[in-house]
């Protein structure tokens, strides 16, 4: 029996939480991975993990082992590192996921200033709006901009986001200007289906939420038509505050009822846990992190 490479089967059923999770994770046949186990827990005499119809526990005696086993395991990915000169040049392919219309105004600069400082890596940027699972897609690192479900991930906190109400200087000029959520049925509206309903908006008054009907003129499905629809005076629109910030400094929108904004929501860079973060996934997040952090100030 290989013991290392029992223990990075045994991590990797811990890590996806069950033996077919890891099976596909490590893309090897589920009877494979149930043998490897089996075997590791023969040559210690001892159950590692409590298997049930749906998932893997690990038993106490397999916690301990668990432990010691992502240390050695780091242990020897480190030594190989310092071997295959990896620590002197950070090297290999990264994926990324992030939503389009952040990833195209702040993570791909960022992108591709961290290509110019590491050249022996490359990068893979998936933009889209939908949580896309890091394990299935085999993805590196997720920017996620909403509160995290996903309790196995790492994340690091970025800052935060608020979703705002817009409407241009040309559309305020004809319509008086709303003072509470509920004058918004009097006026005209965008609607961005991508977050909201097309009907109902949400906002937060005192110590609750308060719901709104709005008459949507228009409603689109991306956040770029609903900035663009806004700017040209179609009515009032609501998006996330980074989809309009180019539009408000330029003087071509206006922040409304900012006093009723729902809370904001977080933004944070996630990634699955591992024994020993890749070298090139490290220097991207010490990389990226504080010049997005900057952004979200």
């Amino acid at each position: 029996m290989d013991r290392l490479d029992a223990m990075r089967v045994l991590l990797a059923v811990v890590d996806n939480g069950s033996l077919s999770a890891a099976a596909r994770a490590l893309h090897a046949p589920l009877p494979t991975v149930s043998r490897k186990i089996s075997e590791l827990e023969a040559h210690l005499g001892v159950s590692l993990i409590t298997r049930t119809s749906r998932k893997a526990l690990l038993t106490q005696a397999g916690e301990g082992y668990a432990r010691a086993a992502r240390e050695i395991l780091g242990r020897v990915e480190e030594a190989e590192r310092h071997a295959s000169g990896e620590y002197l040049a950070p090297k290999g392919d990264l994926t990324m996921t992030a939503p389009i219309v952040f990833g195209r105004l702040h993570v791909l600069p960022v992108i591709t200033d961290f290509l110019k400082t590491y050249p022996d890596i490359n990068i893979r940027l998936a933009l889209s709006d939908r949580s896309i699972s890091l394990a299935d897609e085999h993805m590196d690192v997720g920017l996620r901009i909403s509160d995290l479900t996903e309790q196995h991930l790492i994340a690091q906190r970025l800052g935060s986001v608020r979703r705002t109400l817009y409407a241009s200087p040309d559309y305020l000029a004809r319509h008086p200007q709303p003072a509470h959520p509920r004058d918004l049925s009097a006026h005209d509206c965008v609607a961005f289906e991508g977050i909201l309903s097309a009907e109902n908006w949400t906002f937060w008054e005192g110590k609750h939420d308060i719901s709104t009907s709005i008459r949507p003129r228009l409603s689109v499905n991306t956040a770029e038509a609903a900035v663009d629809a806004a700017i040209a005076g179609v009515g009032i629109t609501r998006v996330m505050s980074y989809q309009a910030r180019r539009a408000v400094e330029d003087g071509l929108l206006v922040p409304l009822l900012e006093a009723f904004e729902l809370p904001a929501a977080p933004v944070h860079l996630v990634y699955l846990p591992q024994a020993i973060l890749p070298l090139k996934l490290r220097v991207f997040l010490d990389f990226a992190a504080p010049r997005l952090r900057a952004v979200l100030r």
